[in-house]
């Protein structure tokens, strides 16, 4: 039996093409309620980059591995842990800093955060969807409460997050304005927006409101876009942001608007993977695969992720192939 695994350390803060160690440590064993999972696919998200800077210093204690994303196989069960077996096919959003995270070989993690793999997702594209589409549920459903009929502006419609939620949005029957470079109008209208407006074009605000008000803000962006969020909202709209914010936020405009406002750090469950399963298996929502990489060259897509390549940020999710 194997008794050590591959992992991708983080021994320092800073940049990634010298955060990170190849590192051999020993293989983890399931207490009770929890599965041993052989990871075959993880993702990079933001909040890993920001790990890796250093933003969480407190949380994340030096040497750690890091990552939240999982699509694996199930090799051993610990005591009472009789949801899952050996050879079941499983994928799930790990706690967040609550232990060894997913660059690794293999993952412990409690059964009741734990979902069957979509039967027509491979591992790759169900890591890649577990962190931005429990998320995106998350934001859109549990938060803002998204109804038929409302309009949704989803801020970053090409990226993780942004390019789940165009298409959550438009399968929960919202009309859906997303904002994104030129070049990914095409590909965002692919996903279900509605009207897709270039941020990098001048100021986005006077070409939301030609549409009408907004009833959702789905901010996946922070700063500026944040802070302007109630100027295109309607009375009684609701903002949801997944950024963290550096500086204290003038209100006063979603004050005249009666806004609501929802500040969201997103966490697991199984339910929320089962709801996007049903989505998917109904053809309403795909992962969006921008670039896979092995985790030999995590510092590579660590750098994709923050736009560092000549090519600029892919679309969707950097995905790491595991094993």
């Amino acid at each position: 039996m194997q008794t050590s695994m591959r992992v991708a350390e983080l021994a320092r803060f800073g940049a990634a093409d010298t955060a990170f160690a190849a590192r051999e440590l020993p293989r983890p064993v399931p207490g009770p309620g929890q599965a041993l999972v052989r990871v075959a696919a993880t993702s990079v998200n933001p909040l890993d980059l920001q790990a890796r800077r250093g933003d969480y210093r407190d949380q994340v204690a030096l040497p750690a591995v890091i990552g939240n994303d999982v699509s694996g196989v199930v090799v051993e069960t610990g005591p009472g842990a009789s949801d899952f077996a050996p050879g079941d096919e499983v994928w799930y959003l790990a706690p967040v800093f609550a232990g060894p995270g997913t660059y690794a070989e293999y993952h412990v993690v409690d059964q009741a955060l734990v979902a069957r793999k979509p039967a027509g997702l491979s591992h790759v594209e169900a890591a890649g969807l577990a962190l931005v589409g429990v998320t995106a549920w998350e934001a859109l459903v549990e938060r803002a409460a998204v109804r038929a009929g409302e309009r949704v502006l989803v801020h970053g419609g090409a990226g993780g997050v942004g390019s789940v939620a165009v298409q959550l949005a438009s399968a929960l029957g919202a009309e859906v304005v997303t904002t994104a470079r030129k070049r990914d109008h095409e590909f965002v209208a692919g996903l279900g927006a509605d009207a897709a407006i270039d941020f990098s074009a001048g100021d986005y605000v006077p070409q939301v409101r030609t549409l009408g008000g907004v009833d959702v803000v789905l901010d996946t962006v922070g700063g500026d876009t944040l802070t302007r969020s109630p100027e295109v909202l309607a009375d009684r709209g609701r903002v949801v942001s997944i950024v963290d914010i550096p500086e204290p936020q003038n209100l006063l405009a979603a004050w005249g608007v009666n806004a609501t406002y929802h500040f969201l750090f997103v966490s697991p469950g199984r339910a929320k993977l089962e709801a996007l399963t049903q989505l998917i298996e109904q053809g309403k929502l795909r992962p969006v695969i921008g670039t896979v990489l092995p985790l030999a060259d995590i510092a590579s897509a660590h750098a994709l992720v923050e736009g560092g390549s000549a090519g600029g940020r892919p679309r969707g999710k950097v995905a790491i192939a595991v094993g």
